[in-house]
């Protein structure tokens, strides 16, 4: 069958059926002679009209669908149009600076976008042929993260934590850096996210002026899990635009995409699939895929995605974090422990991990320097129940020395940030690769081992421990508290004794 003769058949097919049943979010409709292929929008109901994506075709009349918004007043009987398309949203330099839903409508009060093109979401990722084989650093201007998990041009990098551990601060931060270091586009998404988050980056971003190089798109928790499993896709059409056709290089954050997968698990429920383990979908690897794959480096340009993964439970052998994680070039580990302490960004260092932290791509002097770190770091780790039991004064000299070391990493690795300037009162800071392995490398040769360790907290280069030190002092470090025990009864009196250094972190 010729092209022509194909392209003639679906003008002629019936544009019209008729809903046959609806339960939740799934509908069934029922064409005669033609079907509507898999992905098309059917539109059914009045204004506002219910979309409806095709997902299965049940024999040669019946096809199955799941709404991707709301499906009150629709019943049986009633007609539903075939669009003759899949889902499409805009693209074109009139969506800069725009908020938009899954449908491509611009949620932030405003006006249409004008001189746009509408594309379908449903694409294939870059042939192999077009991709770049070169390994280049993407970089942040946050201190721990350029030093000890760079991150890859065109790469994806996955942000893992519970709640509350500080994900979309993170994203929020490299947002702010993206604007200053790559002069890209930067690329929103949020996924299944509170509608209060999107609200207060719209504003955050507007106010710090980086907006007119920003797009957004939100799925929020209270849409049908359709609209959800869909604004991944819709976004990511958006960030190849600027890709291919501007050659710009885009950075993508989504947030969250452990919601995708939820969003995938709810859509898989409801088409009758049964669910595989802890109640996944069994098609989790494909749908996870078929997003990720279109993310990537190409002769025009690169698209450099930072992802945020919800852990269920902080457990990393979830299937949802699994399968993340081996689409990742980078891990971000968060650790609810360091922001206990107030260690931000509260990032598990040892944990943490780059493919890119080779000594062919990032440099003998920086690869030996991560190592390094990664080595006095794990020391500490070790002493750590040494010290909690019997004392920083039973260590030998050089392990007094080891953790002195670590801890004043541990707190030079921390950094003010411009997202949170309103609530800390600290200025932010953006901090040079070069600076930051010029601090470390001091730190380690042992150059401020007379400073304090809250000289080193909360501060951008190294030169600024040294004019804190020297200055009144800063924002508090949260450092080890006196630790008071009280020794076996001597003439009937207990006797306090106070312990410096012995509550580590």
């Amino acid at each position: 069958m010729t092209p022509s003769t194909m392209s003639a058949q679906a003008a002629e097919r019936p544009k019209h059926g008729t809903i046959t049943s609806v339960r939740g979010s799934v509908v069934d409709a029922r064409f005669e002679d033609c079907l509507p292929p898999i992905y098309s929008l059917l539109y059914a109901g009045n204004e506002p009209r219910v979309s409806i994506e095709v997902l299965m075709q049940l024999d040669g009349d019946h096809v199955r669908g799941v709404a991707l918004n709301p499906t009150q007043g629709l019943a049986r009987g009633m007609v539903v149009e075939d669009t003759g398309g899949p889902l499409k949203v805009p693209v074109g330099k009139g969506i800069l600076s725009r908020m938009f839903d899954v449908f491509g409508n611009a949620i932030d009060r405003q006006p249409p976008p004008s001189d746009v093109e509408w594309r379908t979401i449903h694409r294939d990722p870059p042939s192999l042929v077009s991709r770049s084989t070169r390994s280049e650093v993407f970089e942040t201007g946050i201190k721990v993260i350029d030093v000890l998990v760079p991150l890859e041009r065109g790469g994806k990098a996955g942000l893992f934590g519970g709640a509350g551990v500080g994900k979309t601060v993170l994203l929020t931060e490299m947002i702010h850096n993206m604007v200053g270091h790559q002069k890209g586009i930067s690329m929103f998404c949020g996924i299944g996210e509170r509608c209060r988050e999107g609200e207060e980056l719209y504003h955050d971003m507007k106010e710090a002026g980086v907006l007119p190089h920003m797009v957004m798109m939100f799925g929020q928790m209270n849409e049908p899990p359709g609209a959800r499993f869909r604004v991944g896709l819709a976004a990511l059409t958006m960030a190849e635009y600027f890709r291919d056709d501007e050659h710009r290089d885009v950075l993508l954050l989504i947030d969250n995409i452990f919601r995708f997968i939820q969003a995938g698990m709810e859509v898989s429920g409801l088409m009758g699939q049964m669910p595989s383990r802890l109640g996944y979908q069994p098609t989790m690897g494909t749908e996870l895929s078929g997003l990720e794959e279109r993310i990537a480096n190409t002769d025009a340009g690169a698209i450099t995605s930072i992802q945020a993964v919800y852990v269920p439970a902080d457990d990393l052998t979830d299937p949802a974090a699994v399968h993340t994680f081996s689409h990742l070039s980078a891990s971000i580990v968060l650790s609810r422990k360091r922001a206990s302490e107030g260690l931000y960004p509260a990032i598990d260092l040892l944990q943490s991990n780059s493919k890119m932290a080779t000594p062919t791509i990032i440099g003998e002097r920086h690869y030996l320097l991560a190592q390094s770190i990664r080595k006095t770091l794990a020391q500490y780790e070790e002493l750590k129940d040494i010290i909690a039991m019997l004392g920083m004064e039973q260590l030998s000299p050089e392990d007094r020395n080891v953790v002195g070391r670590a801890r004043r990493l541990e707190r030079f690795l921390t950094q003010p940030f411009f997202a949170t300037e309103q609530f800390s009162g600290i200025k932010g800071k953006d901090v040079s690769l070069e600076d930051a392995i010029d601090g470390c490398e001091r730190i380690l040769k042992d150059e401020f081992k007379d400073y304090p360790e809250s000289a080193f907290y909360m501060i951008g280069t190294i030169d600024e421990a040294e004019a804190k030190a020297a200055g009144p002092a800063g924002p508090a470090d949260p450092g080890p508290k006196p630790k008071v025990q009280v020794e076996p009864q001597t003439n009937g009196k207990p006797k306090p004794k106070v312990e410096q250094g012995t509550n580590s972190h």
